[in-house]
Order: structure tokens, then sequence, then C-alpha cells
């Protein structure tokens, strides 16, 4: 069939929304009708050829929408079904998926294109790599069926969409990854839509104080109506001296979700003693950091790197609905903005002006 998509065609070059051959699903695969797609910086370090993949490549990686076909041999999900989109392809066999890590699928880790390595897009007359194996800034799109996320009857697909990789990295990282617990007290350095998650999940986990660190000041308005007891302005004189008078003295827990060395580091320098610094954010691939080694094992200090919230997304997806259905999350109040996939870049250039919350593609 026939679609429209946002391609990238070269690194530093806007995405091109055009007109690509959509594939049928193959055995185990199911092709879904895209409902909503959220705006994510992981998309835009592709964009940007921080990371470098193979291109050209469909992107988008945070869904959710309707099944409409599916291949042979597929159980579930069923056509009709409303599905979240998951970015891991856990083959359910390999050790990380046996013990209970599907997110570090030695098989599905990072997939860009079908697992039997072939491509469901094309265009141009040559085959389009799929972002994440998910490729969702597009009409439809074919996925394993194990990305596929079933969702109960009624969900909010544009929260549901927020779900696919949002929530379940930010939440997925205070619940799984840090194992928080009631009164531990917590800093979050960097409160765009994933951060902003982490602070919803420190929220709901009972941790206090809950300090939300940004250089916006938007951002950090945000993060208090999202449960942030304190926010520090990042980059003024003294807002490392801040960090730790609203922490007592330190963190319990830090969660670093921008992916930078500096803030790295700046989350480790802000822990107590037996602290564990959470690393939420995904850096460039060449990218190092400086920690005093004397401290990590003289205060017993934990530096510890979280891939997509040490998610198990067939049990942390329905969970996290029921808890944003009783209120302990309020995900839908992230998204602050909606566009229309023709307005793709205009997306990504709010994204990089640091407009606050999470932007999500509709599409009727």
């Amino acid at each position: 069939m026939l679609i429209r998509a946002a391609v990238l065609w070269e690194a530093g070059t806007p995405l091109s929304v055009e007109e690509v051959e959509l594939a049928d699903p193959k055995a185990g695969e199911v092709r879904v009708r895209i409902a909503a797609a959220g705006v994510c910086r992981s998309d835009l370090h592709v964009m940007e050829g921080v990371w470098t993949y193979e291109l050209p490549m469909v992107l988008g990686h945070e869904g959710a929408g309707i099944v409409e076909a599916v291949g042979p041999g597929v159980l579930a999900p069923r056509i009709g079904d409303a599905v979240a989109l998951a970015w891991v392809t856990g083959c359910g066999r390999c050790r990380a998926c046996a013990g209970g890590s599907p997110a570090l699928c030695e098989i599905g880790s990072h997939l860009h294109r079908m697992p039997d390595g072939g491509s469901r897009l094309r265009a141009r007359g040559q085959d389009l790599a799929h972002f994440m194996a998910t490729a969702c800034f597009a009409e439809h799109v074919v996925v394993p069926a194990t990305q596929a996320v079933e969702l109960p009857e009624g969900t909010d697909l544009e929260v549901a969409a927020l779900i696919g990789c949002a929530a379940m990295t930010g939440v997925g990282a205070v619940f799984n990854t840090a194992r928080v617990q009631p009164g531990e007290r917590a800093v979050v350095f960097g409160c765009g839509g994933v951060g902003q998650c982490i602070v919803q999940g420190l929220r709901a986990s009972g941790a206090h104080p809950i300090v939300a660190v940004d250089v916006s000041e938007a951002a950090l308005e945000l993060a208090r109506a999202s449960g942030a007891t304190d926010t520090v302005l990042a980059g003024s004189e003294d807002d490392r001296r801040a960090i730790r008078r609203a922490t007592s003295g330190g963190a319990d827990v830090a969660f670093e979700a921008l992916g930078l060395p500096a803030t790295i580091e700046a989350a480790y320098a802000a822990l107590a003693g037996g602290g564990r610094a959470v690393i939420v954010g995904m850096p460039a691939r060449d990218a190092t950091i400086t920690i005093n080694a004397f401290n990590l094992a003289g205060q017993s200090l934990s530096l510890i790197g979280s891939l997509y919230g040490s998610s198990r997304p067939h049990f942390d997806v329905p969970r996290l609905l029921e808890l944003n259905d009783a209120g302990r999350l309020s995900l839908g109040s992230l998204i602050a903005r909606r566009y229309s996939l023709d307005e793709i870049n205009g997306a990504y250039d709010d994204l990089r002006s640091g407009a606050p919350g999470r932007g999500v593609v509709t599409f009727s």
C-alpha cells in the first residue's frame, strides 16, 4: 500500500514527508494505523547525526494506533485492537529476555529493520530502514507483533503513545531500575519529556523531596506541576549548593535525563553516601565522563545505566495505564503541542528551542 511518512535521507537535512510503499506484514508481524506519535529527542539525535544509523530511514519510535492486518502465525494482537508500540523486539529466548530484561535482548535490541533483516518500506527505488523497528512517523507501520502491546478499550491513544517511550523510560527508571522507596531524597537533572515522567514516577513512589534541575524556567514550572517539591535553575552560581540544601546534604538517588557528560557528572556529585546515580539519557557513542573513584568506593556510591527504564513492555504498559487512570500519574498533562505529519520539522524546531512538555504528531 502507499502511505505518507517522514523520511530522513541524510543527516543534517530536514525530514521529507512523502509517499512511501509499505509491504504487507509477514509471519510474526502486524500492520498498525497510527493515531499518535510522540516527538522525542532520540529521533533528533539521528536527524543531527549524533547517532549514526543506516539511512535513508523513516523515523518515529513512540506511537500508538489500531491493528489493521496481521501476518501468518500471529495470535495477538488481533485486527481492531488498540496498541502501544514498544521499540524493543524481545525474542523471549535469549538470556536477557529469559531473565526478565527484554530491553537488553541479544537479538532485537536497537533493531532498525525487521527481525528477518528486511525492510517493509520503500521509496525512490530503494529500501528504507525502520527506526527502532517502529518507524511511526507514518500513517501506517508494519512492526513485529511482539512490539505491539494491546491496550484496554477506550484508552487515550495520545497518552498510550507517550507510554511507548517517555513513560516507560522515565517512570520505569524510577520503579524498575532504581526501585525508589518512600521518603528517599531525589534529584532529576533535565526536565524534558522523559525527565517529567521521572518526576511523576518519583511522586507516585513517595520520594521526598523531589528536586528538579533544568536550564529552562518553563520546564521547571511544568516539573512543579508534575510533582517536584523544589526546583533549581541549572547554570546559576549557586546551583550545586542549592541542590545540597534542598536534599539536606545530598540525594539518595539522582536521575540524569539528558545524556550529557556534564550532567551525568553533576548527578554523581549530588549524591549522599550510599546514593545511586541513574543515567537515563542516552549519550553520544564516544561520550566519556570523569568521576572521583575514591568517593565511589569510599562512600559506597553507585552509577547505574537505565535502558528503556528496565521495562517489560507487556507488563509495564498496562501497569502505567492503571496508575494514570488512578491519578497517580498524569501523563496527559505533559502533552503541550499537537502537530500534523506535514508539520514534523516545525515540531523538531520547537524541541530544539526548548519548548516544555511533549509534542505529539496526530493522524486523523
